[in-house]
């Protein structure tokens, strides 16, 4: 519990004594040259006049604000990017781009749409349902081997590093799956409802993820991106003198700045890759504190949130969750069923290993996609859509292999969701269009890190741990360590 507060409970105490405790027991079982090795190399190195266009064109029922909640970027604020006190704040390959655009600087809503090429609004079915069957089948090869395989080697305990080898490699292809569910979830996969729906809902189900929870708080995640309160997940713990900001002192503090670093990293990394998913699934972990603790298989908060008309599955969503978790009840008592029937060690070779690597890849996804150590979050007062939209980073995983093959097989998710931020009603074969487009409109705020995903992993791990506020913006707090970034 105490290592599980450095991540996914901001907003909870939790002794400093506890923690040291548990820590303590954790780092025994690491070695020195283990966060070594984690380490790669050196690192010094709008919305329409529908409120709800912008966050998931389609369903139009999603209910996540009216004129009076969703900002559309158009009021004036006072900017102090370019000038605020850059004491303490590392600067990744975005190279403080992010904390120099002031709020006057971003354009309305309607000024980015009209630059992007109509076309790019309309989902394809027959498109859609050709990258459905590259991932379907791809996925259902892998599936054949590690059947044959099964029969073949079993699924004892020394088979151990060939099934991890397979869940990377299945969890991998399979993550595309995953990301066209996600489209679905948008309403970018089919004008076709129904068909979208279905698609979505067997999808997500097959990979425990129940449907319409996640479609609603996903699309709040889009409405409020980067905001203090009411972001919906990888929202910031705000420095306190208990928080995680200290328990990162104390590790280096115990074993050096360097290696001290390194273990909090690996920590950090660990939780959120593995852990994450689940933890936001069931507790809200990550999740803006306004609203509560909630979990997505049961619609009420599971704590009285700040803000009782915030909460996260309102009206008639609360009866949408409970048509998810019969999908998702449906496939634990299979996973059971087969276990039972087939033993559990299978089920965890050929089902859960790739569900974990697919858990991971998400994780990786949505946490880089609006972290680093020189991106800003904002409150109430200066949050508005498009300041959080653009507050998205595209990165280079198409270089991730040599042949760019693991964004093809994850439909070019991370590599264009600026665009996907500004208006997910876009398919993602028709992203890089639009992407395109921003680029040459808008260059002064586009945002686009040229460092490699696992460096950015790792400063990401090592430098995100808490915010404070300077002038408009919460920015994180890296005093003294600004060289180990």
């Amino acid at each position: 519990l105490a290592i599980f507060r450095i991540v996914f409970i901001p907003c909870r105490n939790i002794t400093k004594m506890a923690f040291h405790r548990l820590a303590v027991s954790v780092l025994a079982a690491l070695s020195i040259s283990s966060t070594d090795a984690f380490a790669p190399g050196s690192l010094k190195t709008a919305r329409t006049n529908n409120a709800l266009r912008m966050v998931a064109t389609t369903p139009a029922d999603l209910g996540i604000g009216t004129d009076s909640d969703v900002s559309n970027g158009e009021k004036d604020q006072d900017g102090t990017g370019a000038m605020m006190d850059l004491t303490g704040i590392t600067f990744s390959g975005l190279k403080g781009k992010a904390l120099s655009i002031q709020a006057e600087d971003f354009p309305k809503s309607k000024e980015i749409k009209a630059i992007i090429p109509k076309d790019c609004f309309k989902p394809e079915t027959a498109k859609s349902l050709g990258y459905l069957s590259v991932s379907t089948v791809g996925t259902a090869i892998c599936t054949a081997v590690g059947i044959n395989m099964a029969s073949v080697i079993g699924t004892g305990i020394f088979t151990l590093p060939i099934w991890s080898a397979y869940a990377a490699v299945t969890g991998t292809v399979a993550m595309g799956l995953w990301v066209l569910a996600h489209e679905c979830g948008h309403g970018a996969f089919s004008k076709d409802r129904k068909l979208q729906d279905t698609v979505g809902y067997v999808i997500h189900s097959a990979l425990l993820v129940p449907y319409y929870s996640w479609q609603r708080s996903h699309a709040v995640h889009h409405q409020y991106t980067n905001h203090m309160k009411l972001g919906e997940t990888h929202v910031p713990e705000e420095y306190s003198e208990e928080g995680a900001f200290q328990q990162r002192e104390w590790f280096m503090k115990t074993f050096g700045k360097e290696k001290g670093i390194q273990f909090f990293a690996s920590i950090q990394a660990f939780l959120h890759l593995l852990v994450g998913w689940p933890g936001y699934l069931l507790l809200g972990a990550t999740g803006g504190p306004d609203r509560g603790m909630t979990n997505h298989y049961y619609p009420n908060p599971l704590t009285e949130p700040p803000r009782p008309n915030k909460e996260l599955f309102p009206g008639n969503w609360k009866e949408k969750v409970y048509q998810s978790d019969i999908g998702i009840a449906t496939v634990v008592g299979s996973l059971l069923t087969w276990g039972a029937c087939r033993g559990f060690g299978e089920v965890m070779a050929l089902y859960g290993g790739p569900y974990l690597v697919i858990n991971a890849w998400l994780v990786l996804y949505t946490w880089l996609q609006h972290t680093d150590t020189d991106v800003p979050h904002f409150n109430d007062d200066d949050h508005t859509f498009v300041r959080g939209a653009l507050h998205t980073i595209d990165r280079p995983y198409d270089k991730l292999d040599p042949w760019g093959a693991i964004d093809f097989l994850h439909h070019k998710i991370g590599s264009t969701h600026v665009a996907h931020h500004y208006d997910s009603g876009i398919p993602h074969y028709k992203a890089q269009v639009a992407t395109d487009a921003i680029k040459e409109n808008f260059p002064e705020i586009y945002l686009y890190d040229p460092t490699p995903i696992p460096q950015a992993l790792w400063r990401v791990c090592k430098g995100c741990v808490a915010v404070e506020k300077r002038g408009d913006k919460y920015v994180w707090k890296n005093n003294g360590v600004e060289d180990l970034l």
